[in-house]
């Protein structure tokens, strides 16, 4: 009786196989379509950032809208970097990507601080500031002097802390009491290595992303010096700035466009690295040659975690290793299918060690 009523079940007709093609073909350029909007809109974000008036000139501070303690108590995103993707990577609903049996109201700090590398701005995080926020965290997305849409010309910076001013500035103004995990991409390791020294007491954690993880006495320049000749690609992309005459030093370097899918963006999506192409902006370079003194006392008791990216062609696994046995952190974690700019290339992937890492007792 159950086998008939099984036969008598009605059933879609069956779709030609021209028609499946065409559906199929409609479904990709409706997700080609949506993925463009969210380039679009996170450009436009960046861009308007210094006009909206509930954001510091330096700093996109960002408050999830609507969350409430019940409907979050325990939903985080969740995502991996073991599955295999595709380079377009789409961000992935929150809803889709839950972990159980979090909070992130009792976490020691929910407060997330994103710092840029050389070169780039608060824009790189759109992704990460996305999945952060959907997840009940507060995120700042730091844009430091004369990067992203600050004014300030790169070429008249002569100072780390110069460059790092907006970082901190913002860590300054922190209630009493109140501590952020300092995320650092690039140069934006050696930035928060900085503010580490300064003030280790509004820190929580920090975390470095395919970063300068410096030992005192260091300069991010040492660091790059350690690869030299062995990195053709980062000495060909590089055009040195002589704003004061070219009897003085170098003021600032830009990188070439036409090399920066192979250098910065070799797992990235197009449309991540067309962003990149109109956003990115010269790099100081007194910065880079300015020597850290770092001390046990302060920046030593900050909790460090070292984050690598595996298919980095600008700072190479080998030399992310050098650092972290140089400079040992709590622990590391390893970003398979990652290029130098994982925030593009392994979204998902990145967001769920960042929460991870948030976690750790």
């Amino acid at each position: 009786m159950g086998n008939i009523c099984a036969r008598l079940k009605s059933k879609p007709p069956p779709q030609s196989s021209a028609k499946k093609r065409s559906s199929s073909r409609r479904e990709r350029r409706l997700d080609d379509a949506a993925i463009r909007e969210q380039a679009i809109a996170a450009a436009i974000l960046f861009k308007q950032h210094q006009q909206q008036q509930q954001f510091d000139r330096s700093t996109s501070l960002r408050y999830p809208n609507g969350v409430s303690k019940k409907n979050n108590s325990h939903c985080l995103p969740r995502s991996s970097s073991s599955g295999a993707r595709s380079l377009t990577d789409p961000l992935l609903l929150p809803l889709q990507l839950h972990l159980q049996g979090v909070n992130v109201d009792d976490l020691e700090t929910n407060h997330i601080v994103l710092v840029h590398g050389g070169g780039f701005g608060a824009w790189c995080w759109y992704k990460s500031i996305a999945l952060l926020e959907e997840s009940g965290y507060k995120v700042a997305a730091i844009d430091l002097t004369g990067s992203g849409v600050s004014s300030f010309d790169t070429n008249i910076i002569t100072s780390l802390s110069q460059y790092v001013k907006p970082l901190t500035d913002f860590l300054e103004k922190l209630p009493e009491g109140k501590k952020v995990i300092l995320v650092g991409h690039d140069f934006g390791g050696a930035c928060i290595s900085y503010a580490m020294e300064m003030f280790p007491l509004k820190i929580s954690k920090a975390v470095f992303v395919a970063a300068a993880m410096l030992t005192s006495g260091q300069s991010t320049l040492d660091i790059i010096s350690q690869q030299a000749g062995s990195n053709d690609l980062m000495q060909q992309a590089q055009t040195f700035i002589y704003a004061n005459g070219n009897d003085h030093p170098p003021t600032s370097f830009d990188m070439d466009k036409s090399l920066l899918r192979d250098l910065l963006f070799n797992q990235s999506p197009t449309k991540d690295i067309a962003l990149a192409s109109v956003s990115m902006r010269s790099v100081p370079f007194a910065p880079v040659l300015e020597k850290v003194s770092l001390s046990d006392l302060k920046y030593g008791s900050v909790r460090r975690f070292y984050i690598e990216t595996l298919e980095d062609n600008a700072i190479p696994i080998s030399l992310q290793e050098n650092m972290v046995n140089a400079n040992p952190p709590e622990k590391v974690f390893r970003l398979k299918g990652a290029d130098h700019s994982p925030f593009f290339s392994k979204p998902q992937a990145l967001h769920k060690l960042l929460v991870e890492i948030s976690k750790i007792l």
